[in-house]
């Protein structure tokens, strides 16, 4: 088919905007899926996904559209994409695959924060790339058309004229938004002569074909059976099979210059396809695509099977969850308390749970999950920075000259009547405001910078009830920035537990110490002996709440008799129980750590 008739483009939004319903009317539209076998969020296929209404993973597939004006059929590339600000990176994978993009509004909400930061992305891709704005959710009651209109184009510089007015739901204009697909969106450019180079932007793992690389074919072509390679990990394999996403794999004889598709590649090896990467053909002289940078995971958890029997079944899980999944990270640890588990990275806290339910549900582990944490970076006194992903990994403080704490530019839309509320709720973050501004008449764009450890936790949950869901906020990083930071050890009856040491600014850690043995005074259970629970910086210490001693009447045998008898064994108990304080243990029941990773 002629390359000229082909179109590649994806959907991006604010998460909730339709992007999932709007897929489903063009699958419709170009019978890409018969009625009988339509379903909702029909490119959704993760059980969570249609559990939560979101889309986590992004999705391609190739349609056949008859473009009513010229009487032509035109290949329409789509890839569907998340639009919750943790899954940004899927976003960035996409927008490297294709020529175009549609950006959906929500008639009800307007432009929202993750609008904004989608939008961003799109404009970095240069002039070439066409971006036609949309609203959906025109049927609504609550819908506001005109004064969406006026804040699209205020805040993204889009002409009024090209705003097209849809629902996703009712089907109403869908087929304008394909139109302007194949009247604004340029055709990739026809480079069949050229030796064969495709971007892998996704892949999955098949038991019988090895790991599929989902790519986009920038030059030349490829057939089944020849032998490939893979530029940055230096992998071979061969195409087993090749094709394209009609939505389901669809094989062809090959696939060729401006396409979207699909290669079998016959490698078993998790890691040798990596997103970003390029795949050509064996023994062929080229040089590597633009593809986009390794994802920086920048939020931290610990994962460890409740059940160390499942330790081989967890890990496995992984491997599987990371091929689908680049921008998650995992390294084994060890702890005392839990055995053998793993160090997992993440994008946000979102990310981090989307990965513990898939781990429970697609693989039925149960999981024991610390308390979320940032990245930092220590510059020591001889010069060397390292960057500390555990606290446990903090070196000692006194060798430490300098600390850095990631930081977010973050942007909040809220209305202006809940405007008090949003700045009480940023104070707590103690970071820099830079800028107020509206974007219609009663509608506010916040912008403010702030420490990333004190958005991981709560913060969403924080903003959503101080404005009755009626805000939206985004963010992205930006960079490494100084701060007084220290590490703060727990003590358990003298010693140290790293389970709960927590990195935290150095004039927050006295409110955080007396908060964290509070806790564990009310969680842990008293013990035959006095228990000393203690907040440390430094050698000096900071907070102290002791458990009292399980007292155990041991004159209850006696009956009658002289008062020196009961106090020879009063006196012994106690000699005991001082003996016990400095050789004891303590059992530190599993609830205690949620509690306090909860608190």
């Amino acid at each position: 088919m002629n390359k000229n008739k082909t179109r590649n483009f994806c959907i991006i939004s604010h998460i909730d905007a339709g992007k999932s319903t709007l897929a489903d009317r063009f699958l419709e539209v170009t019978k890409t899926v018969l009625k009988k076998d339509m379903q909702d969020q029909f490119l959704d296929d993760m059980e969570l996904e249609r559990e939560r209404g979101i889309t986590i993973k992004l999705r391609p597939v190739r349609m056949l559209y008859d473009y009513e004006k010229e009487k032509e059929e035109y290949v329409l590339n789509l890839i569907d994409t998340p639009g919750h600000v943790d899954f940004s990176y899927e976003v960035s994978r996409s927008l490297e695959a294709v020529e175009g993009a549609v950006l959906l509004v929500d008639a009800t909400k307007g432009v929202q924060a993750q609008t904004l930061a989608n939008f961003d992305l799109a404009k970095k891709k240069g002039d070439d790339f066409k971006i036609i704005p949309v609203i959906n959710k025109i049927d609504l009651d609550g819908a506001k058309i005109e004064e969406v209109e006026e804040e699209m184009v205020q805040t993204l510089n889009v002409k009024k004229e090209d705003i097209i007015k849809i629902s996703g739901k009712e089907g109403i204009n869908i087929e304008q938004v394909l139109d302007a697909v194949v009247e604004k969106i340029p055709a990739p450019s026809k480079e069949e002569k050229k030796p064969f180079r495709a971007l892998v932007f996704d892949s999955e793992f098949n038991a019988y074909k090895g790991i599929i690389a989902h790519i986009r074919v920038v030059e030349g072509e490829i057939s089944t059976k020849e032998k490939i390679s893979l530029f940055a990990s230096k992998g071979d394999g061969e195409a087993k099979e090749v094709g394209f996403f009609s939505p389901k794999y669809a094989p062809q004889n090959k696939i060729s210059a401006g396409n979207i598709g699909y290669i079998a590649t016959g490698i078993k090896e998790v890691g040798v396809v990596k997103s970003g990467d390029t795949i050509y053909k064996k023994g062929d002289d080229i040089l590597p695509l633009p593809g986009y940078k390794e994802p920086h995971p920048m939020v931290f958890s610990s994962f460890y099977p409740r059940y160390p029997e499942d330790y081989p079944n967890f890990y496995n899980a992984l491997l599987e969850i990371k091929l689908t999944d680049p921008a998650f990270v995992f390294t084994p640890e060890f702890k005392q308390v839990f055995g053998r588990g793993f160090r997992c990275g993440f994008l946000g806290s979102l990310h981090s749970e989307i990965i513990s339910q898939r781990l429970s549900r697609e693989y039925d582990i149960d999981l024991i999950i610390s308390a979320p944490t940032v990245a930092f970076i220590a510059k020591m006194k001889g010069g060397e920075e390292k960057e500390i992903q555990s606290p446990s990994d903090w070196p000692d403080q006194s060798a430490v000259a300098e600390t850095k704490e990631p930081w977010a530019k973050i942007e909040i839309i809220t209305p202006e009547n809940t405007l008090g509320k949003v700045n009480e709720v940023l104070a707590t973050l103690r970071g820099i405001y830079i800028d107020t501004r509206y974007i219609s008449s009663n509608r506010v764009l916040v912008v403010y910078n702030a420490p990333l450890r004190k958005m991981i936790i709560n913060f969403y949950d924080n903003l959503k009830s101080a404005t009755q869901g009626y805000a939206s906020a985004g963010y992205k990083l930006e960079g490494f920035y100084p701060g007084d930071l220290v590490k703060m050890e727990i003590l358990i009856a003298h010693e140290v537990d790293e389970a709960f040491s927590v990195v935290v600014a150095r004039d927050e850690a006295f409110q955080e110490g007396k908060k964290t043995v509070a806790k564990l005074k009310e969680v842990i259970p008293s013990q035959q002996f006095a228990v000393a629970l203690q907040a440390r910086v430094g050698g000096k210490i900071i907070a102290r709440e002791t458990i009292k001693a399980r007292r155990k009447d041991v004159t209850a045998p006696l009956y009658g008799g002289d008062i020196t008898r009961k106090r020879k064994l009063l006196e012994k108990q106690k000699k005991g129980k001082k003996r016990l304080e400095k050789e004891g243990r303590v059992n530190i029941p599993e609830v205690a750590y949620f509690k306090v990773f909860n608190k």
